[in-house]
């Protein structure tokens, strides 16, 4: 039987790419699953699939369509899900949002460069959320022993690419974000990784200008010449969630075949 059967997932980002997948893995390991996400109407049959396919499981699947970087969005669904929660603390957070700005920091054309709005709005919601998710988390006595904390940056944080300015600044808060939460939450007895996951061929990963190029790149570029997928990112997530892990704190832990070390 699992060790997680039974216990809690928040995942914010869980409506597709690696959010849904490790929805997907946890709740066949017996967990219930708190899906945040942000998804226009056209993708809400998509989003209601995924939930059955939760369900059938055998745990909950409470979904709630927000800006999971809004304020008050947070206290409401947070204010939702604890009384299910009958006093248990979350066992694994997840943040998995990209929602961000795609340009260059200089054009010809001023009006076509990024913004301070934008370059804010881009770290505020791919970086910055996650903290202020698990201030509230520990403030509502969510966050304890066995707790596992999981954030979803890429090799953009140490590296560049053309539009991906703000982005890769925001993965590099992001991991730098996980290092102060695992030091703070250690008398809590909770830990808290950064998953650096290889180039995988998601939603996300779509949007961003010369993301075939990128795909090629890394299919060239990584030992194994394919990509990763988002089903071994969530096996990862499942694994370092047993309760024997907890040590495992800190870290940003490359999901990738070896992509990541390859020159």
């Amino acid at each position: 039987m699992s060790n997680l059967k039974g216990k809690w997932a928040l995942i914010l980002g869980a409506s597709s790419g690696f959010g849904a997948a490790t929805a997907l893995e946890l709740s066949r390991q017996g967990m219930h699953i708190i899906g945040v996400h942000l998804d226009r109407r056209g993708a809400m049959a998509g989003v209601e699939a995924l939930v059955k396919s939760l369900q059938a499981h055998g745990g909950q699947a409470l979904y709630f369509n927000v800006n999971a970087a809004d304020a008050q969005n947070r206290q409401e669904v947070l204010d939702q899900v604890s009384p299910q929660l009958g006093g248990a603390p979350i066992t694994v957070l997840m943040h998995s949002l990209a929602f961000g700005t795609l340009k260059p920091y200089f054009t010809p054309d001023p009006k076509e460069q990024l913004t301070k709005d934008q370059m804010e709005m881009t770290i505020d919601v791919m970086a910055n959320s996650l903290v202020y998710w698990t201030q509230d988390l520990v403030g509502r006595k969510l966050i304890g022993k066995g707790s596992r904390i999981y954030a979803m940056t890429s090799s953009g944080g140490t590296r560049v690419w053309p539009h991906y300015g703000a982005v890769s600044a925001a993965k590099a808060a992001l991991e730098s974000h996980i290092r102060q939460l695992a030091m703070e939450l250690a008398p809590y007895e909770a830990s808290a990784n950064a998953i650096r996951a290889g180039v995988t061929d998601t939603p996300a990963l779509r949007k961003i200008p010369g993301s075939e190029q990128m795909i090629e790149f890394a299919k060239t570029r990584n030992p194994y010449r394919r990509l990763t997928t988002p089903e071994e990112v969530a096996k990862v997530i499942a694994a370092l969630s047993d309760p024997a892990v907890g040590w495992v704190t800190g870290n940003t832990i490359g999901v990738d075949g070896a992509e990541d070390i390859v020159g």
